[in-house]
């Protein structure tokens, strides 16, 4: 039988949003949810990877969003922000407000599908962590497709790393990622260890898209359950990959070699698209001899409720505690 065909057939169904969790967390999902009960972020389809001009009006308009969404959060941050460039990497280096530690580095990989969320939401993603960690934070803006691919992301965060490098010791140094920018700090880490460069003090991954070829099992028992992230990014991935194996380790870090790695931080939702690759993630790390901590929340989407939920906040205190506790140790 045609392995498609073994499975659990569920016919139509309807999820409900659940109780186990705040109002606030709730509201959150029901935002984005229509009226006829679809997701509405599964309104919007990816182009064909060769579509290049579709792909930039994309970009065009989720940047427009993006800007945005920052926009409000602009007045509630004390941090001020320098960007330089790096070789052909844009960096947004945060200082904090009063005093902090300017030994210590935080390292902020934006999120965005591999494609999206660089400019002004990497800015202020840098600003939101120099003011959690108080300490400086570097957010790279690295390069993406259409117009730089594969490896162009990946060598832009190894220059920024090397930068860092030069001016912090790699045991004050943690380096931070969401979603994409999971991804990339964990290739980062893989790809400094294979060229001989130290490792920082930790790795803070939240819903780490680590898996490009989408093998795991919550590809398909949360599609369309999460209301953030509905279905496949496969067209993202083979944009971004342009034509490089998917598997390969830089390009899906769960299948590399994960010996001596630093400890890790994970956090996924049971309603997340990328459950499978946070928990596969945690098991291979801790096969390797890593030390992993993973934090599962309840019925939490893709990126979290957004909404400055009850949820939310315990999550930043509990990657505060981690980072404080690497940083002391």
């Amino acid at each position: 039988m045609d392995d498609r065909k073994r499975g659990v057939v569920l016919g139509e169904r309807t999820v409900p949003f659940p109780s186990s969790i705040s109002a606030e967390a709730r509201a959150a999902l029901e935002r984005l949810v229509g009226e006829d009960g679809i997701p509405l972020n599964a309104l919007y389809t990816m182009p064909a990877p060769d579509d290049r001009d579709a792909w930039m009006r994309l970009k065009a308009a989720a940047d427009a969003n993006y800007a945005a969404a920052v926009a409000a959060l602009a007045g509630r941050l004390r941090s001020t922000v320098e960007t330089i460039r790096i070789g052909d990497a844009v960096v947004h280096i945060a200082t904090p407000h009063g005093a902090f530690w300017p030994e210590r580095a935080f390292i902020d990989l934006h999120g965005g599908a591999l494609v999206f969320g660089g400019e002004d939401a990497c800015r202020v993603g840098a600003q939101m962590q120099a003011d959690l960690h108080g300490t400086l934070c570097y957010g790279i803006d690295y390069r993406m497709p259409p117009e730089d691919p594969y490896p162009a992301a990946l060598d832009d965060c190894l220059a920024a790393y090397r930068y860092v490098l030069e001016r912090h010791h790699p045991s004050d140094i943690v380096i931070g990622g969401r979603s994409a920018g999971g991804n990339l700090a964990l290739a980062m880490a893989l790809r400094a260890r294979d060229e001989g460069l130290p490792l920082p003090a930790a790795l803070v991954l939240l819903s780490p898209q680590v898996d490009l070829t989408e093998s795991g099992d919550s590809f398909e028992v949360n599609r369309m359950v999460d209301v953030v992230l509905p279905g496949s990014l496969m067209a993202n991935h083979l944009l971004y990959a342009n034509g490089a194996d998917l598997a390969d380790p830089y390009l899906s870090p769960l299948f590399g070699d994960l010996a001596g790695l630093p400890a890790t931080f994970l956090q996924t939702g049971t309603r997340d698209l990328f459950l499978s690759n946070t928990v596969r993630l945690h098991r291979a790390l801790r096969r390797a001899g890593g030390q992993a901590e993973l934090h599962v929340f309840e019925a939490m989407p893709h990126g979290g409720f957004m909404g400055g939920t009850a949820e939310d906040r315990e999550l930043s205190e509990e990657i505060a505690r981690f980072v404080q506790a690497r940083w002391r140790a």
